[in-house]
């Protein structure tokens, strides 16, 4: 059995240990630890043993498996903890439990799961909706507790005597229970603060809807702070852009949209309308065969069917007229036909895609797929 020493002390970096087993795939055993394992959503501690780089450890029960990047020899061996990783995840750890109790406390908003990821950190909350004003309202309470520089206790008790858990437990025997003065306890084995003040910034980034919970991201402490440092450099380079201070760069950007808006509306509609000279001048140009119907064949390397749509739209608008298109990139084909033109264009184009092993479809008037090569276009054209 291992003893973890990270139950007693979170703060402990260096310590002592013999290590008892070194197993063929590279596994090593110490009969005492204060790496932490990957475990209830917060990831393992990294650092050195004897000068080895630790890349994970895993709880295998009544042991912790330390997988070094290279080989180890049993014997005593000096361990080092890699601190800043180490405090992050207390910080992030015990912001969480923080976070957690404030949600539960002031909107009844049960935490169900929690995620300790590289960047920032989650919790899922279930038992109501959570919108901007309900984040920003327990995002300021956490704060609050934060400079009230509560204490965090770490205590043990009995499972069937431990009370008023936010949580319930379902573990037996003895709790390692956390404690933050006069708001939470809650049965945890992680590293954990002494105080909340040593938390700092508590910052709420994003609220999702993830099935029948709402994610809450959140960063705590120096991950807080370099986010808030991130934002605000952001920020000023949009407000330099436009010559204006943060308060104004907002509502500039928002004007700026509605113009682009403007733009883009205004833009389309010269399209459709050049797309509707176009097609009438294509169709007078175009002559008839002795059928009587004027047909169009249309070929580009690359691009898209969406721009041959309207000018196909337009030149069928006219009695009896065929426009058909291909285009070599992606392989594919639009097929467009006049009521009077005798042709089904969904019907027709959808036979010769299966014969080309393509896929398609679409109206009488106008239809569209594609085929698996270039090559295959061919094959189609023989069929139209």
């Amino acid at each position: 059995m291992t003893e973890r020493l990270y139950y007693d002390d979170s703060y402990l970096r260096q310590f002592t240990a013999h290590a008892i087993e070194c197993a063929p795939d590279g596994a090593v055993y110490l009969d005492r630890t204060a790496f932490y394992p990957t475990s209830g959503g917060q990831p393992c501690d990294l650092g050195f043993i004897a000068g080895v780089a630790v890349r994970d450890v895993v709880d295998e029960g009544e042991r912790i498996a330390h997988r070094l990047a290279g080989p180890l020899s049993a014997g005593p061996v000096e361990c080092a903890i890699d601190w800043k990783r180490r405090f992050d995840h207390m910080q992030q750890h015990t912001g969480q439990h923080l976070l957690s109790a404030v949600f539960d406390e002031m909107f009844h908003l049960r935490t169900v799961s929690f995620h300790l990821g590289e960047e920032s950190s989650s919790i899922d909350l279930e038992g109501g909706a959570v919108d901007a004003r309900i984040a920003a309202e327990a995002e300021g309470r956490a704060n609050e507790i934060v400079w009230e520089n509560r204490p965090v206790a770490i205590a043990y008790q009995r499972a069937e005597d431990a009370q008023a858990l936010r949580k319930p437990s379902d573990r037996e025997g003895t709790l390692r229970i956390v404690s933050i003065e006069r708001l939470d306890r809650s049965a945890c084995g992680g590293t954990h603060l002494r105080s909340t003040g040593e938390i700092g910034a508590v910052l709420v980034r994003k609220l999702e809807k993830v099935r029948h919970t709402v994610r809450v991201e959140f960063l705590c402490g120096g991950r807080a702070t370099r986010r808030a440092r991130a934002d605000y450099d952001a920020l000023n380079r949009v407000a330099q852009l436009f010559s204006a201070s943060f308060d104004e760069a907002p509502v500039m950007v928002a004007a700026q949209l509605d113009a682009a808006r403007a733009a883009d509306k205004a833009r389309r509609k010269l399209e459709l309308d050049l797309a509707a000279y176009q097609g009438r001048d294509l169709y007078r140009n175009t002559a008839p065969s002795p059928d009587g119907v004027r047909r169009v064949v249309r070929r580009a390397e690359r691009g898209s069917l969406e721009e041959l749509r309207a000018l196909a739209q337009h030149f069928t608008a006219q009695p009896k007229a065929v426009f058909l298109a291909t285009l070599d990139d992606p392989p594919s084909v639009l097929l467009a036909a006049s009521p009077d033109a005798g042709v089904d264009a969904g019907q027709a184009l959808k036979a010769a895609l299966a014969q080309a092993g393509g896929r398609g479809g679409g109206t009488a008037r106008m239809a569209q797929g594609s085929v698996p090569t270039r090559a295959l276009l061919e094959t189609v054209l023989s069929k139209l």
